[in-house]
């Protein structure tokens, strides 16, 4: 996969993942919500922390994990030069590109979102670029996410040994277009791991 191949997919990713956040954070009241179908919601939540609504706790966990994101991110983009430069298998390449892509699109919404926008809150829609400045400093922006697919909730079955008649929901995480990106990325390099890393035949004397 060449360079502007990975470069393409790169920006499809950032562009869809931040026009959704954008849109969600200056059209949603914080924890708004609107169900698609039984399965599956869009619902407006932040979080200061890593994939999947996981946090580090207090300020100086928020500053360790964006700088955290950011040395990772350029061992992400080494790696994906990297691949290229060595003409690596396509799947190998366009996985990493998914990957630096999520990863990009988190660190953005970490370093910026900050100063871009007001404060979300139940009561009132965030502005962009609002007079008195945004919601807090650089590095230190919540990450939007608004993604929600819980395929079960509801009470489980009597028969069930131990957890039968008790209610019970299935992956409840509220998640992002970058989140998606950096598991399907790592989803596809387990599943098609022979074809992403070929193992060099040794030549016979």
């Amino acid at each position: 996969m060449s360079l502007r191949k990975s470069i393409l997919v790169i920006i499809l990713v950032l562009l869809i993942d931040q026009i959704s956040k954008v849109y969600i954070k200056t059209h949603f009241l914080l924890h708004d919500d609107v169900e698609v179908f039984n399965w599956f919601r869009i619902i407006f939540v932040e979080n200061k922390g890593m994939a999947w609504g996981f946090e580090l706790p207090g300020n100086y966990g928020k500053l360790i994990l964006t700088l955290f994101r950011l040395v990772a991110i350029t061992g992400i983009g080494y790696w994906l030069y990297d691949s290229v430069r060595k003409n690596s298998a396509s799947v190998l390449t366009f996985c990493i590109a998914l990957i630096f892509a999520g990863a990009l699109g988190n660190i953005i919404d970490s370093i910026f979102y900050g100063m871009l926008f007001s404060e979300s809150t139940p009561m009132e829609v965030a502005t962009f670029l609002p007079e008195g400045g945004g919601y807090e400093s650089i590095f230190y922006g919540k990450v939007v996410d608004m993604i929600q697919f819980t395929f079960y909730n509801d009470i489980l079955p009597e028969w069930i040994p131990f957890i039968g008649g008790k209610h019970f929901s299935f992956f409840d995480p509220v998640f992002n277009i970058a989140d998606s990106a950096i598991s399907v990325g790592v989803f596809l390099l387990v599943v098609f791991n022979k074809k992403a890393f070929p193992k060099k035949e040794s030549l016979s004397e």
